[in-house]
């Protein structure tokens, strides 16, 4: 049996190989490629993402997984192996070899008209590439097959168990409650000073002082790197290879500092699995959702904190001499910290965030539910901008092109960033529990006690188990979006005086 088992692991070390290459090569597409290599690119990552699927979904592969299944008495590690392997294994080979070629194919071409639709703010030059994504996804959630909406198959790659029907449950509570403490808040009339943010920030000096924060929080430079992207994004070559990027904007210097927090919070997962889970399904998320827990915390429940900011307002303006000498940490805590709807997403304060969320996972639904025409994007998202968040899009660019998931074919991906908020939340209160000087230590830079934490209690784990068991395990109840509205209604009716 110890040789099947350790036939698998080589199997499944070869595809995840394989796959590392896909992730390079989508790396360099969108950091360091070319704009006119885009093309080849778009042949070799469909190339690439071929072999890949046929290595996974080889007979040879299901036969002995089928063995092992059969055998039984498997220790504790390679039994989690063999079920996480099996659920991929069962959905990869309902997708023909030809799908995922053409899939691939379309996703890289999109992308690079994606890039130049969102410079030229023109929908026309992306809506053929995405109507073409809509058709193929459409075809996989056939091919997947699925229950009630056809877009509950496609949530269930980002989030398992999870539907379309649920997240309306969920979205319905979380948009009432927001919307009125956006509401609650916009009546007070009060506004943090932001005259000394209206200056020009010098990019090196933010990038230099992005540095410094990532050093802190413990991204391990050795095996991991920052480099600048359209859209910021985490991509994982292996743990000891994880890549993240940022976006610099010279108006304001905490967007690219709440950006590599960000990602931060997504490599630190990554770097985190267990050696042991190298070069296999084990050493991943169980959920997008559960990432992006991890991402949105460090983001905004440490990035957002005064404590971190007693800290690093002293360093900001040693980085920005001139620029901010009367500035004190409750000053930049309000800034950082301001409730006012915006155009993007990325850029969006906790209170509105998830607003962008539901109007994105209304329209990717409406879309594969074929309620919805590609040709129609760009009116129903100012539409609901303007019903959600009462703002008014000025183009596309700011407007329906923002984002880069749809040209990646992520539909269903943007629900995991509001159940990432709600994970987050309730894990928090557990973490703030355990660690009582939490805070005395964020405000003198020693993260280490909840690097530790997180390790121990979810990075380690891999897949081991579901987002749900590892919330329910480390809080001792279900997932519930109360925490999250507790914490918002709590930390902003201080700053607002509500």
């Amino acid at each position: 049996m110890a040789v099947d088992v350790k036939k698998l692991r080589g199997m499944l070390g070869r595809i995840a190989d394989i796959r590392s290459a896909l992730a390079l090569l989508e790396w360099d597409q969108e950091t360091y490629m070319p704009p006119k290599g885009g093309d080849a690119r778009a042949s070799q990552i469909a190339t690439v993402s071929a072999i890949a699927h046929r290595e996974f979904t080889n007979p040879e592969l299901g036969d002995l997984l089928n063995e092992l299944q059969q055998q039984g008495s498997l220790d504790p590690d390679d039994d989690f192996l063999l079920a996480e392997t099996l659920y991929d294994y069962e959905r990869a080979r309902k997708l023909p070899e030809p799908f995922v070629e053409e899939l691939a194919q379309t996703q890289s071409r999109a992308f690079q008209a994606w890039l130049k639709a969102r410079a030229e703010s023109a929908w026309p030059v992306f809506q053929p590439h995405l109507e073409k994504i809509v058709e193929l996804l459409q075809l996989k959630a056939n091919l997947l097959g699925y229950e009630g909406s056809p877009y509950n198959a496609l949530i269930e790659d980002f989030e398992r168990g999870m539907t379309a029907e649920k997240l309306g449950a969920i979205f319905n509570e979380l948009g009432g409650r927001q919307s009125n403490l956006v509401k609650e808040i916009a009546d007070t009339g009060r506004r943090p000073d932001l005259v000394w943010l209206n200056q020009r920030w010098h990019e090196q000096a933010q990038w230099d002082f992005t540095m410094l924060v990532l050093a802190d929080l413990g991204f391990d430079l050795e095996a991991g790197r920052q480099d600048k992207s359209p859209h910021p994004f985490t991509t994982t070559i292996d743990i000891a290879d994880v890549r993240i990027t940022t976006r610099i904007d010279p108006r304001d210097p905490f967007k690219v500092i709440s950006s590599s927090i960000h990602e931060f919070g997504h490599a630190l997962y990554e770097m985190n699995f267990q050696q042991k889970d190298r070069r296999t399904p084990l050493a991943n998320a169980p959920s997008l959702g559960l990432h992006e827990s991890q991402s949105r915390g460090w983001e905004n429940l440490i990035g957002r904190s005064l404590p971190f900011w007693k800290h690093y307002t002293p360093l900001l303006q040693q980085h920005f001499p001139g620029h901010l000498n009367q500035i004190t940490p409750e000053q930049v805590y309000r800034v950082v910290n301001l409730v006012e709807p915006s155009l993007i997403r990325v850029d969006a304060d906790e209170c509105t965030y998830n607003l962008h969320i539901i109007m994105r996972f209304e329209i990717e639904q409406a879309l594969i539910e074929g309620k919805m025409k590609v040709a129609d994007i760009p009116e129903a998202w100012n539409e609901k901008m303007k019903r959600y968040l009462c703002v008014d899009v000025p183009d596309d660019a700011r407007g329906c092109l923002q984002d880069v998931h749809w040209a990646h074919a992520a539909m269903g991906y943007f629900p995991s960033y509001a159940l990432g908020n709600l994970y987050a939340s309730q894990i928090f209160e557990i973490v703030q529990r355990d660690i009582p000087n939490l805070w005395e230590a964020v405000e003198e830079a020693d993260f280490e006690p909840l690097r530790d934490w997180l390790r121990e209690h979810i990075h380690k784990h891999g897949r081991r188990k579901t987002a749900t068991q590892f919330v329910r395990d480390i809080s001792g109840k279900q997932p519930s979006s109360e925490p999250y509205l507790k914490y918002l209604e709590t930390k902003y009716s201080k700053l607002y005086g509500l």
